[in-house]
């Protein structure tokens, strides 16, 4: 079989999907959230996957959704998106490469005849759209049947292993178990993130098979199965390794969440904000700060909260779900649903509750509190 020639990016009449597969049931979470849902700076984690696709020209992403598929789809569907989204349901959980044979179903079928899917997991929320999009250039520049992301890795045991041959190429994943000692030496791994040549994906998934421990159709046999048939499989190294690692338990998540709060608190600081100990700031992605405003060590902002120009705040102030005018100063507050017009002093030792209502120039002082709106 012969490669199609590659398709430029962003070219009509090449579409370009996502399949995420979301079904898991996320055991090690020791929770009964259903495991996308969990929370990371202000959003579900399945909202930073989708949010990797920025900067392609995805039409549309199908989530794969298995245990309490109902509820991920209620949470998601609550947010907004930059493209369409659909919920396909694998009602039994019979491995990877079966998840994405469902995702599959859930694409139009004008698009099957050309064009590309990504397929990824949904508990990789480090994931940068411009890794995301170098995958894709790569993919549609070479003519690929697949594209690989991978990683170099210091320490990649218990990672399948990327067996390249002589021209660069893809010629196997090997996972660690099977691997030969020569094969573990080896420091790129898979990291469960493709880019299909969607006409060649469905084909080679029903030729996969469960010959394993498990009994699953694993996705990473796909690669073997392309290439047995003399289709070309590349990869592209992820610039770094941390943003690719998808999140099991209560410990990855929390490291997860330490990440994107440098992240965003690094883009605070370009933009304009002042922080004088960014480790000690918390802020959601949801966040929105003007330019100018100081954070002080304690301070906590969540939720739909949006800080005006040239404010201050802190010591100690947790705001949620607020809108604080320009020009204002607050320390040791906390409010919820509360309103401030602009150049308003509040604080020390001040609470406002839902619907409280602060106008301009007004100064509250220490130790008040609004309970309702003002």
């Amino acid at each position: 079989m012969s490669d199609h020639a590659p398709t430029p990016a962003g070219s009509e009449g090449a579409p370009l999907a996502a399949v995420v597969l979301a079904a898991g049931e996320g055991r090690r979470m020791q929770s009964e959230r259903p495991k996308p849902l969990h929370r990371l700076c202000g959003q579900p984690m399945l909202m930073y996957v989708l949010g990797s696709l920025a900067d392609t020209d995805a039409s549309r992403a199908v989530i794969v959704v298995g245990h309490k598929g109902d509820r991920v789809a209620k949470k998601l569907l609550e947010h907004d998106h930059s493209i369409k989204i659909e919920f396909v349901e694998q009602q039994v959980q019979r491995g990877t490469g079966d998840a994405a044979l469902v995702g599959l179903v859930g694409l139009p079928d004008d698009d099957r005849d050309d064009g590309d899917v990504l397929v990824m997991p949904g508990d990789a929320p480090l994931l940068r759209p411009s890794t995301i999009a170098a995958l894709v250039a790569h993919h549609r520049s070479t003519g690929a049947a697949a594209t690989l992301l991978t990683a170099v890795m210091a320490d990649p045991t218990g990672y399948g292993r990327v067996i390249r041959g002589a021209n660069g190429t893809v010629s196997s994943i090997v996972e660690h178990g099977d691997a030969t000692p020569e094969q573990l030496d080896v420091d790129e791994i898979n990291t469960s993130i493709y880019c299909f040549r969607r006409s060649l994906l469905a084909p080679a998934l029903r030729r996969v098979q469960p010959d394993n421990a498990q009994g699953e159709y694993y996705l990473t046999d796909v690669v073997g199965v392309l290439t047995q048939a003399g289709h070309r499989v590349e990869a592209v190294i992820a610039p770094d390794a941390a943003e690719t690692q998808g999140v099991n338990d209560r410990v990855q998540l929390a490291a997860a969440e330490s990440e994107l709060r440098r992240r965003t608190n690094e883009s605070l600081l370009r933009s304009g904000v002042t922080m004088l100990d960014p480790t000690s700031v918390y802020v959601d992605t949801t966040v929105q700060v003007g330019q100018d405003v100081t954070l002080f060590p304690g301070v906590i902002l969540q939720g739909s909260t949006i800080i005006g120009d040239g404010t201050e705040l802190g010591p100690n102030t947790r705001l949620v779900d607020c809108h604080v005018g320009d020009q204002c100063t607050m320390e040791q507050t906390t409010a919820r649903s509360a309103r401030f017009g602009d150049r308003c002093t509040v604080g020390p030792y001040a609470s406002f509750g839902p619907g409280a209502d602060i106008p301009s120039d007004v100064t509250t002082g220490p130790f008040y509190t609004a309970d309702t709106a003002t």
